[in-house]
């Protein structure tokens, strides 16, 4: 659902970067994998692309579950890996780097807003495993830190289809918002369409679901509120001209561009500004480089510094019926 307008944002900076010489004189070739968006799937897609086709970087957006499965391989293969999804922060690796947003950046725009439209009980609802854990863990302490009272903390697999039992929970304690953080895509529609179906009215807000994604929910989305390091209305120079380049060279078949593509098509540019900066493919000089080169481009100027993970402007959208 989501990885189709990934690879379009990676496919426009390798042509970018290619149509301008480049990485010190090499072309960019891209070697795209599927991991299914599982720990088994990552383990199989890190040690073919770092071992049989000696990528010199990985750049990826998967699921934390992914992520977790595929970085001991990536410290045996010793190559940088820029991590670019979303996601519930503190993973910590020599050769990795997010430049993506955590908790830390998503959950207050959310919180407060809804705080400031009257809410006191919240409800959250995830998928159980790391992402769905990790960013309601976070959540839950924000909201008891300002004031809030959780009536209820409910986690469902990461491929679960049926919601009946845990929004039967939700209607009995009638919260006045919820928080969801479900694995990307599927669990989002299948939960959404499920509450919209109950009648309960409470604020919606969904730490996972991105433009992509809400276009594919249809009329269930419409108001939702989301947080963002991108929108496709961002109204900025380099944000219109992202825009116009991706509607030239995919045309109708263009998907929508979201926040877990375009952190995708800067990294290639950041690891553009590493290599370039170290002024070899040494992966040593690479990683240290990366924590101090920055690229301004859709989202803005983005960096990446010693904490591994990098500042962003964020964003509160909610889902419109369009």
């Amino acid at each position: 659902m989501v990885a189709p307008s990934v690879v379009q944002s990676a496919e426009l900076a390798a042509e970018e970067i290619n149509a301008k010489g480049g990485i010190l004189g090499r072309k960019v070739v891209l070697e795209v994998a599927d991991d299914g968006s599982g720990a088994a799937g990552a383990q199989k897609a890190f040690d073919s692309l770092l071992f049989q086709k000696k990528v010199d970087v990985l750049i990826s957006m998967e699921t934390s579950a992914a992520r977790n499965a595929g970085l001991p391989i990536v410290s045996r293969a010793k190559k940088p890996y820029i991590y670019t999804s979303l996601y519930e922060g503190r993973s910590c690796n020599r050769y990795l780097y997010c430049d993506a947003p955590v908790p830390e950046q998503m959950v207050a725009p959310i919180v407060d807003h809804f705080m400031k439209n009257g809410a006191k009980t919240f409800f959250l609802v995830g998928s159980d495993y790391a992402f769905g854990r990790g960013m309601l863990k976070f959540t839950r302490e924000y909201i008891e830190k300002n004031g809030g009272k959780v009536v209820g903390d409910e986690y469902a697999p990461m491929d679960a289809t049926d919601w009946t039992a845990i929004l039967s929970k939700m209607r009995s304690v009638n919260p006045d918002a919820i928080v969801m953080s479900t694995a990307g895509g599927a669990p989002n529609v299948t939960l959404t369409k499920q509450y919209k179906a109950t009648g309960m009215k409470a604020q919606i807000g969904n730490l996972s679901v991105d433009e992509g994604t809400a276009k594919s929910m249809g009329a269930d989305a419409e108001g939702t509120f989301i947080t963002a390091s991108y929108l496709t209305t961002l109204d900025s120079p380099k944000a219109k001209e992202f825009m116009a380049a991706m509607q030239k060279k995919f045309g109708s078949g263009l998907k929508t561009p979201n926040d877990l593509s375009v952190p995708q098509y800067d990294a290639i540019y950041l690891y553009k500004a590493a290599v370039e900066k170290a002024g070899s493919l040494d992966s040593d000089a690479i990683v240290k480089a990366l924590a101090e080169v920055s690229f301004d481009g859709p989202r803005g100027k983005v960096q990446m510094n010693k904490q591994r993970h990098a500042p962003l402007n964020m964003y509160l959208g909610q889902v419109q019926k369009d």
